[in-house]
């Protein structure tokens, strides 16, 4: 279906189509982890209206908070509005959920402090949910001296489940291949079946690192995670902001692909829609993009995949490994 204002391509360079998520879930994890091959059949568990009494009470028992503010869905910017200064008056951390199965803590860098708040997510993480299934507990750490100044920092962290079962990454590392995390792929994992994990704070930082790691690395699989589009642009409702994003990363691209050589091979895809033109700041589910160019590759249409699973499986069969994870390849057709 032509696309409005986007001008056919007569001779495509690459293999493109769109992808369907079958997971229970639209979120980075359930998203992240079906990408590599597990499809999440089991449902996570969500607090549309807050976390449980029970829950929160250990809460409170284990980390030594002696109080929490909000513990209820909210947009995460929102409620640093709304609650910031109360934290900061407090001491109290903001606690709050949204739409996805997440465990969010939001505190103040300076008056709460960061290693604290990482703190508190860890014990979260390991003690607290431990009878539940909750995809995320995630730091939401921000500055500034009032409601009007209070912004989020790049200083967030993820804390996830380890995947249920073996992941393209493990499979790959059995084999061999160095793997190597970048952005947030390292939390969503819990680093399993990573050798190397780098951490950014931006799309810009994303791309340097990436480039950075396709000179330095052979006989490798780098998989990267630009955290802008979604962040700032996707949850914030910005589709200005989200198209200059696209526009930045459409000129690095040739960068990226300057850097190949006749080896390797380019995929780029999304785990999970994010549509800044509704009214929800949550995530949305969708197809996401898939395009994949490089050595061996069969320019032109790989039409609508069932499953996030076919790029996993094609990265496998792009590396000669045969492993028992879902998908279909679409590497040669």
């Amino acid at each position: 279906m032509p696309i409005p204002g986007a001008l056919p391509v007569g001779a495509p360079k690459a293999a493109f189509g769109k992808m369907s998520e079958v997971s229970k879930g639209k979120d980075s994890t359930s998203g992240h982890w079906e990408l590599a091959g597990i499809i999440c059949e089991k449902d996570f568990d969500y607090f549309y209206n807050g976390f449980p009494p029970e829950m929160m009470e250990q809460f409170m028992l284990l980390t030594g908070c002696s109080g929490y503010l909000g513990n209820k869905a909210a947009s995460g910017t929102e409620i640093i509005k709304e609650l910031g200064e109360e934290h900061i008056r407090t001491g109290f951390p903001i606690v709050y959920t949204s739409a996805d199965s997440v465990f969010q803590i939001a505190a103040h860098e300076e008056h709460f402090g960061l290693d604290r708040l990482y703190e508190i997510c860890e014990i979260t993480r390991e003690k607290i949910l431990d009878n539940y299934f909750v995809g995320r507990v995630i730091a939401r750490p921000f500055i500034g001296d009032s409601a009007d100044s209070f912004k989020r920092t790049t200083n967030r962290r993820d804390y996830s489940l380890d995947p249920p079962g073996e992941t393209v990454l493990d499979h790959l590392m059995k084999n061999g291949v160095k793997t190597t995390g970048i952005g947030k792929i390292g939390d969503l994992f819990n680093e399993k079946g990573l050798s190397e994990v780098i951490h950014t704070k931006s799309n810009s930082e994303g791309c340097v690192e990436t480039l950075k790691a396709i000179k330095e690395n052979k006989n490798s699989f780098i998989m990267t995670n630009l955290v802008d589009f979604d962040v700032y642009f996707g949850h914030r409702l910005d589709p200005e902001g989200f198209g200059k994003a696209l526009e930045d990363f459409d000129l690095f691209l040739p960068k990226l692909i300057a850097a190949m050589d006749d080896s390797d091979c380019l995929l780029l895809t999304a785990d999970h829609g994010n549509d800044p033109t509704v009214t929800s700041t949550d995530h949305t589910r969708e197809y996401v993009p898939v395009l994949l160019t490089g050595k061996g590759v069969d320019p032109g249409s790989i039409g609508v995949r069932s499953t996030f699973a076919d790029a996993g499986k094609t990265v496998l069969e792009f590396f000669g490994i045969d492993a028992p994870v879902a998908g279909r390849s679409f590497y040669k057709k």
